[in-house]
């Protein structure tokens, strides 16, 4: 008779990656890559067309998303998925062209952070409207990343120049939708939705610049931080997709609303910038809710 072997002893582990953190880690994600492509946005931005910066992203991003789609073989969406897929698209260059106006005929102060809060209302609505009021904490800490991304989108404006608030309401209601689109995806797809979306990107932005006969030649020695800030955007855009997979709507668009605060971090450690008390307000506002949000997600139901 063979010997029977001792019964082993299983000990209880926390779930210390389920549904609420993954949507929390990968929330952040977002926020940093996003935050860091805006920072190389605005650099390349000074030195070339921004609508040829907007192309060469899409076209990049497209032939790098295509393969990794085919190197995981990742199957094709449905049809639902592609639609939603090419509206998120058209939102997303909506939004850009809205945030972009608004920065060149208006005051940042008031552009950057009307669009950015109405951005993130749009998607927290949402998810309240279809999931319910999330705990006590992670209400405050939305709250809380609210104020935060408006104190470090705040910047001093020459008087007298109008507000261009209009373009900001445009370019918030745009990416607002872009959120809520996405977060409406029926399959947990990644690669092929992006992809579709960067394409439908792509030729919308070229017609514009065709229509409207604007520039858009990037010189030569610019294009590898383009390539750059497509990849940051890639990530961005395929850590927010796979967020709102992971959970809740509203929590993952409120976290990854927060990336203008990657963006001052990087211009205050890399371009030495002053950190005035707003921007320092708002990194601090930042932490608290993030804090806030990951504790209540991480709590039991």
């Amino acid at each position: 008779m063979a010997p029977r072997s001792p019964p082993r002893l299983e000990l209880p582990t926390p779930d210390l990656a389920g549904p609420g953190l993954a949507t929390v880690v990968l929330g952040l994600a977002s926020a940093i890559a996003w935050g860091a492509g805006d920072f190389g946005g605005g650099w390349t931005g000074r030195r070339a067309p921004v609508l040829g910066i907007g192309i060469g992203i899409d076209a990049i991003g497209v032939v790098v998303i295509v393969a990794v789609a085919v190197v995981i073989g990742e199957p094709w969406p449905g049809s639902v998925t592609l639609l939603l897929s090419g509206l998120a698209g058209v939102c997303a260059v909506a939004g850009l062209l809205g945030l972009y106006a608004g920065l060149a005929v208006g005051r940042m102060g008031v552009v950057a952070p009307v669009t950015a809060v109405i951005a993130a209302i749009l998607p927290v609505v949402v998810g309240f409207a279809r999931l319910g009021l999330p705990g006590t904490g992670v209400l405050i800490g939305i709250g809380s990343a609210m104020v935060a991304v408006v104190l470090v989108s705040r910047s001093p404006d020459p008087a007298g120049r109008r507000s261009g608030i209009e373009y900001a309401i445009v370019g918030g209601i745009g990416i607002g939708l872009f959120n809520v689109v996405v977060g409406a995806f029926p399959e947990d797809l990644v690669a092929w939705p992006l992809a579709v979306i960067k394409g439908v990107a792509m030729v919308t932005t070229v017609s514009i610049v065709l229509l409207g006969r604007r520039p858009w030649r990037v010189p030569g020695p610019l294009i590898p931080a383009v390539a750059t800030i497509a990849v940051l955007d890639l990530a961005g855009t395929g850590f927010y997709i796979l967020a709102t997979q992971a959970g809740r709507l509203d929590v993952a668009a409120t976290l990854s609303s927060l990336y203008p605060v990657t963006t001052i971090i990087l211009a205050i450690v890399l371009l030495h910038e002053r950190v005035s008390r707003s921007h320092l307000a708002g990194i601090i506002m930042a932490g608290l809710a993030v804090a806030l949000i990951a504790g209540g997600s991480a709590a039991p139901a």
